[in-house]
């Protein structure tokens, strides 16, 4: 039996199948996952990720510690609210976790709060505290909260016609990668879809009547099937797949979360400015399969004259209708490759790791 967060018992009344996620129990789907997703791309639908966690960061050097511990800058989060998506570094410039930076207080106060994986709970805390080292800064992980996600482009609004008058507010005022407190909620205009939405945080005592108050609502309880076809036709990275200890930021479509400047001696730095100068040899793409078949993790991507690569997450696309996938490839690879199936070569077309955003399609 793995690790179950607050709501399992509701999955199982909910008619979830469960199966095992980086140790915890979660639902994969209710029923239908093509269907799950088609509802999160046209209306909306909630997951439960009450097993992400979450760790509020607090004390006088909260700010240079995180500028110490994260590759992109925490300097850049100039109002309460604003949020930073980063990758947290080994010192060989390898990603030990991304995760979600949100600054709750003001810059006297310098209060933050992480969202990390929930696979990689206990390695990245022991990490974080391992490198907090002389920092004046506290570190808290809030087990007493769990968190949903509703995603899709009627999300916002119809999660407003439920919450009090005030969270209703807030949802409407919140910019994209933005996240408020009220009360002892903490609402976040985030997700990990391509779609617009709501991430939110709140105590773990109100968490199956907030969840029974949505599906009562009309709004489809959503597993963790469609939440991976969702994020891979978004463009985005899955960790322990498309990213992890051995790989970098410069090779996992990840160069844009790293702030050089203002220059600051960030863990990983030195590595990455060695793999910078001597020129990255691989580089993370988006494939699409042209003809009938499936792509899937570890299968062989040939580039005629160039090298071999490896498809890193694949899947069918519900939106598109065609089957795409993320892989890493030598960085001289073009708009051409071939991917092994079953024993057979099968053409796919390169393109930018992005495939849907917004409902709309990008290739």
């Amino acid at each position: 039996m793995g690790q179950r967060t607050p709501l399992y018992d509701l999955h199982l009344a909910l008619g979830a199948k469960m199966v095992d996620f980086g140790g915890w129990d979660m639902p994969l789907h209710y029923g239908s996952q093509v269907e799950e997703h088609h509802q999160v791309r046209r209306e909306c639908g909630v997951f439960d990720v009450s097993h992400m966690c979450v760790v509020d960061v607090s004390g006088s050097q909260a700010q240079a510690y995180l500028q110490r511990l994260l590759a992109n800058d925490v300097a850049r989060l100039e109002s309460p609210g604003k949020a930073l998506y980063s990758a947290m570094l080994n010192e060989q410039g390898g990603v030990i976790d991304d995760l979600i930076v949100y600054l709750t207080g003001s810059s006297q106060e310098q209060g933050y709060r992480l969202v990390v994986n929930a696979g990689t709970r206990d390695k990245d805390l022991a990490w974080m505290h391992a490198q907090a080292g002389d920092f004046d800064v506290q570190l808290r992980e809030r087990r007493d909260l769990a968190m949903l996600a509703i995603q899709g482009p009627k999300a916002r609004a119809r999660v407003a016609e439920l919450l009090t008058q005030a969270r209703a507010a807030l949802i409407h005022e919140l910019k994209p990668f933005q996240g408020l407190p009220e009360g002892d909620w903490f609402i976040a205009r985030t997700g990990y879809t391509g779609e617009d939405g709501l991430e939110i945080v709140l105590p773990v005592t109100e968490v199956v009547s907030f969840l029974n108050d949505l599906v009562g609502a009309g709004i489809s309880p959503i597993g963790l099937g469609a939440r991976d076809t969702l994020r891979l036709e978004a463009g985005m990275n899955l960790y322990g797949q498309d990213m992890d200890e051995q790989v970098s930021p410069l090779a996992a479509n990840m160069a844009w979360t790293i702030a050089w400047e203002p220059a600051r001696d960030f863990i990983g730095r030195t590595a990455l400015e060695a793999q910078r100068a001597a020129g990255c040899p691989s580089k993370l793409v988006g494939l699409v399969l042209e003809e009938r078949g499936v792509l899937r993790a570890h299968q062989v991507v040939r580039v005629e004259g160039i090298g071999d690569g490896e498809i890193t997450s694949g899947s069918f696309s519900p939106t598109l209708n065609k089957s795409i996938a993320l892989a890493r490839v030598p960085t001289a690879t073009g708009e051409r490759a071939e991917v092994e199936i079953r024993g057979k070569w099968y053409p796919v077309r390169v393109v930018r790791p992005s495939f849907v955003r917004n409902g709309k399609a990008l290739i």
